[in-house]
């Protein structure tokens, strides 16, 4: 079972998301201007960091969602959850 996420949640995300989205063309803006490789390297690691913030909310509210599972499926949520956030 999957969660589905509700309003709230979606317009937290999305919140981020459109932030993100400025970070990611201030990056490529930088990348025009040929500014110095050390402050772009640093833009792309804050977005980076807060996509990283963005999937952990995802995963801490499925997760908080799975306590309305029977047992042996929120352990199966959580499982896929978990797998999902170590793939490479």
């Amino acid at each position: 079972m999957e969660a589905q996420i509700d309003e709230q949640m979606v317009q937290e995300l999305q919140a981020r998301l459109a932030r993100i989205e400025g970070q990611i063309r201030g990056v490529s803006k930088m990348v025009q201007e040929h500014r110095p490789c050390d402050q772009i390297l640093m833009q792309v690691m804050a977005a980076r960091a807060a996509l990283e913030k963005v999937a952990g909310a995802v995963v801490t509210y499925g997760i908080e969602e799975c306590f309305n599972l029977p047992p042996e499926q929120a352990r199966e949520a959580i499982r896929h959850s978990v797998s999902l956030l170590t793939k490479v």
